[in-house]
């Protein structure tokens, strides 16, 4: 935009020096009028600002997707080396290893514990949870590229461009399972007694970024040809210029600001699921016994 503004003053210059230089006078003496001044320096401040929003957001998602992977990780090992001095699975519990792989696998996909205690909780945590798995992955197109010749890189691309249409109207899934646990934390008892405040601002962050999003898809939309090329020159450090649109600007400051506090969340309760003794483990105490790294090493020296 800031462009075709500059070409069109440039026009506009040239043809009333035209004009001048027909009527008689010098080049030399011309001036713009005031008007076309006023426009060039407000032009000139609208790059300028925008420049600072598109290195602002670019400093803002660097920093965010480095608290973001190094907390995670952090928070990963810390539940990889938590002791786990008893047997404690929930029971019925499976006797093998396997078994207990398969109910990891159908807690992460289906909620099955989840779904035995409270009907109305399952259904509003599958509507958020599975809405969020096809908008994310809706989202990979703003990444990725279908440039690459590689057959594998051209399935990824294609399951990518398959999942477009379901991942547009999944986002109205996550918005409803979004109001419902919200609700739920206000106007039920026993959820609002262990309610914190924060797990309801997470709430709100999470509504700001499912809201936003909607309403550019369908209502105000923006460039998303400049969106995805903002997010492709980071990976290169070369900033393309990044839409200024106020409700594009607040949906990724909402991203931003939920990449940052997540590590330090209850919403780490995603790679926890896998850490958990009561899932985790399997039922055969009886046929082996169950001994902590700390306490193999104590009676290595007895």
């Amino acid at each position: 935009m800031v462009l075709v503004n500059r070409h069109v003053r440039l026009l506009v210059f040239q043809n009333q020096r035209a004009v001048f230089e027909v009527v008689g006078g010098r080049s030399s003496d011309f001036r713009p009028p005031r008007v076309f001044c006023f426009l060039s320096i407000f032009s000139v401040r609208k790059r300028s600002a925008m420049s600072f929003v598109t290195v602002a957001y670019a400093v803002l998602f660097y920093v965010a997707t480095v608290v973001f992977l190094v907390g995670f990780l952090k928070r990963v090992l810390q539940f990889a080396s938590a002791p786990a001095p008893l047997k404690i699975p929930t029971m019925p519990a499976p006797l093998t290893r396997i078994g207990a792989a398969g109910r990891v696998t159908r807690e992460v996909i289906l909620f099955e514990s989840l779904f035995r205690s409270d009907k109305w909780l399952w259904i509003f945590s599958v509507l958020f949870h599975m809405g969020l798995l096809l908008v994310l992955l809706r989202h990979a197109r703003y990444f990725l590229s279908p440039d690459f010749l590689s057959p594998v890189w051209g399935a990824v691309w294609g399951a990518v461009v398959f999942i477009q249409p379901f991942g547009v109207y999944a986002a109205f899934a996550m918005l409803a399972g979004l109001v419902m646990l919200l609700v739920r934390r206000v106007v039920m008892v026993r959820p609002r007694y262990i309610t914190n405040p924060s797990d309801i601002l997470l709430l709100i962050l999470l509504l700001g970024v499912a809201l936003s999003g909607i309403l550019m898809t369908f209502i105000v939309h923006t460039d998303i040809i400049a969106l995805k090329q903002f997010f492709v020159s980071l990976f290169t450090l070369s900033f393309q210029p990044l839409p200024t649109d106020s409700l594009l600007l607040v949906h990724l400051f909402c991203v931003a600001v939920l990449m940052i506090v997540f590590p330090f969340s209850k919403l780490l309760h995603v790679p926890g699921v896998f850490f958990s003794p009561t899932r985790a483990q399997c039922d055969n105490a009886r046929e082996k016994r169950h001994l902590a790294n700390w306490a193999a090493s104590m009676d290595a020296e007895r």
